[in-house]
């Protein structure tokens, strides 16, 4: 099935590589417009470059999403460059894997940085764009992650886990405020992903892997194009009745 995003404009948050350039090409494949939103330039540049030689439209903004006014000044560029958006991919994300018994400044240090960009973040870019999706009746898909319901127990930091939790609050509550508005906000839960930003720890630490691989029944690690098709579903027509929940992409892991 073809076209399902036609005539779409998306954003997509750390679209710069991962699983938010994978959503991005996967969007711009079913007819959106996509403003890929990123922190590194370069990698950005490279994703919107993609869709355009792909024939499609795009464009990348460089904006740190801890900045509440450079979020402000990037919903405004992208509406004047692109229109007032109908979707909106909140990606972008950050972990770090000091554990809480580890040394305090660290610890200190990490809880406030996965707090800035994975909460924090996600409402700034959020509430900059929040205008534009009601004058669309937009929908908002939120990165979740299998650490929204559990804290795996492989090297990890518990403000990683803290801050996927609020995703699946910030998704719900944003669901019952806006839902009466027609906008749709649903998060989709991936499992062991493999991406740039985990590529050190996976590398670093194979028994890790096995570990999750041992409770994934699929046996596998996810790709970022496995998340393409939820938010894909999500985002289009095809869930028109579906707000305020999530879409688990973890090879079983959550069922077992």
């Amino acid at each position: 099935m073809s076209g399902l995003l036609q005539g779409d404009i998306a954003v997509v948050t750390g679209g710069g590589s991962g699983i938010g350039e994978a959503i991005a090409l996967g969007y711009a494949e079913q007819g959106a417009s996509v403003a890929i939103l990123d922190s590194n330039a370069e990698a950005g540049a490279d994703t919107a470059k993609q869709i355009v030689d792909a024939g499609g439209r795009a464009i990348s903004v460089v904006v740190n999403v801890t900045d509440r006014a450079g979020c402000n000044a990037a919903a405004a560029e992208v509406e004047r460059q692109m229109g007032a958006i109908t979707i909106l991919v909140n990606n972008a994300g950050i972990n770090r894997r000091t554990p809480i018994i580890g040394d305090k400044a660290a610890v200190a240090q990490d809880w406030d940085d996965i707090i800035d960009v994975n909460i924090k973040g996600v409402f700034n870019v959020t509430h900059a764009f929040l205008d534009q999706l009601r004058a669309t009746k937009g929908r908002v898909v939120n990165i979740g992650s299998i650490q929204s319901f559990v804290h795996v127990r492989w090297p990890n930091s518990a403000a990683y886990t803290t801050s996927k939790h609020g995703i699946m609050g910030f998704t719900r509550a944003l669901a019952a405020e806006l839902g009466p508005e027609g906008i749709r906000v649903n998060a989709i839960g991936p499992g062991l992903i493999e991406t740039p930003l985990n590529k050190a720890a996976r590398e670093g630490n194979p028994e890790m892997v096995g570990q999750v691989m041992a409770h994934t029944p699929l046996g596998r690690p996810g790709k970022p194009s496995d998340i393409v098709g939820p938010a894909i579903f999500l985002a289009s027509g095809l869930a028109a009745y579906v707000t305020g929940g999530i879409v688990m992409a973890d090879g079983g892991f959550r069922s077992v």
